[in-house]
């Protein structure tokens, strides 16, 4: 549903964007993490059709930017920096408005209005004048304009910001929902874990693309897997009962636990359960660690200078 090959940025000399190679796939939720600076909201606006590359090929809903603009703003819904909202008309009033440049009739602009409205907890403030709404208000209002017309794929630069946490619940559910109706949805994010809730694959990015692949997979790229067993008491001998199986990548051993690397911990953690028990260890818990997306992240972009 998106494609790029070779597409580059800059301006005035300094490269925003460099050599972006990356397809996004129908149906699906692509996270694009990174510092500020990286060239996220560049990449954006490139797709969308705000601002032209100044190099490489990128196609959107299977139409190219820049030959066939026209075709590609009609099939996609943004969600920019700011809402740009008209403060002095209602809420209602706005999306009437935008729903008329989408080429909506009378009676589709309605129902589109009353849907979106209604699926973001503000149907019951439609009358409302923009200018009394908070600013999280105003941002669900934006979600709900980048919607109207029923786009295919879907752009959304921090959905959730400013936004209290029951309102952020709405919008990932609601994000949720149009990946369940089949939307491509390009999410631009500096929260992690909302990255992590909704994305099928995430993308880091520090001017080019750092790695592309599902939160899970970077994980063990990265990492590795490992269980983690607390005991009553750790002793060497425990140590040397796991150390001593071939399948052992790594142990660490962190007072009355122990971190232990393995390929496969469903099929080798029993043995080295068993191991530990007939070596007179007291087992009080056995789980997976998990590295948080934060501890990807980092170190992805720390590694990455530049």
């Amino acid at each position: 549903m998106i494609e790029t090959h070779g597409l580059a940025k800059s301006f005035d000399g300094n490269q925003a964007v460099q050599d972006l190679n990356l397809q996004v796939k129908p149906g699906e939720i692509f996270a694009f993490l990174g510092p500020n600076g990286a060239g996220k909201t560049t990449t954006t606006r490139m797709l969308a059709c705000l601002i032209a590359p100044t190099s490489g090929e990128a196609r959107v809903a299977g139409y190219q930017v820049g030959r066939e603009n026209d075709e590609i703003r009609a099939r996609i819904g943004i969600l920019t920096e700011s809402p740009g909202l008209y403060e002095k008309l209602s809420a209602a009033q706005n999306l009437a408005f935008f729903a008329r440049l989408y080429g909506l009739s009378n009676s589709e602009s309605a129902d589109a209005v009353k849907k979106h409205l209604g699926m973001l907890s503000l149907w019951e403030r439609r009358d409302e004048a923009v200018a009394g709404f908070s600013k999280g208000m105003k941002q669900k209002l934006a979600i709900a304009r980048a919607l109207l017309h029923n786009p295919k794929v879907i752009f959304l630069d921090e959905p959730t910001s400013a936004l209290d946490p029951e309102a952020a619940k709405i919008v990932r559910d609601f994000i949720a929902e149009l990946k369940n109706e089949g939307r491509t949805i390009f999410l631009c994010t500096h929260n992690l874990d909302e990255a992590d809730r909704l994305a099928d694959r995430i993308g880091v990015m520090k001017q080019r693309l750092v790695q592309v692949d599902t939160a899970e997979n970077l994980r063990r790229k990265l990492y590795g897997r490992s269980i983690v067993i607390r005991m009553r008491q750790v002793s060497e001998t425990h140590v040397k009962s796991v150390k001593a199986f071939d399948f052992v990548k790594g142990i660490e051993r962190e007072e009355n636990q122990l971190s232990v690397v393995l390929d496969d911990p469903d099929a080798m953690t029993p043995a080295i359960v068993r191991a530990l028990v007939n070596a007179g260890g007291e087992i009080q818990s056995v789980g997976e660690e998990k590295h948080s997306l934060e501890e990807v992240y980092l170190n992805l972009v720390g590694n990455n200078k530049g």
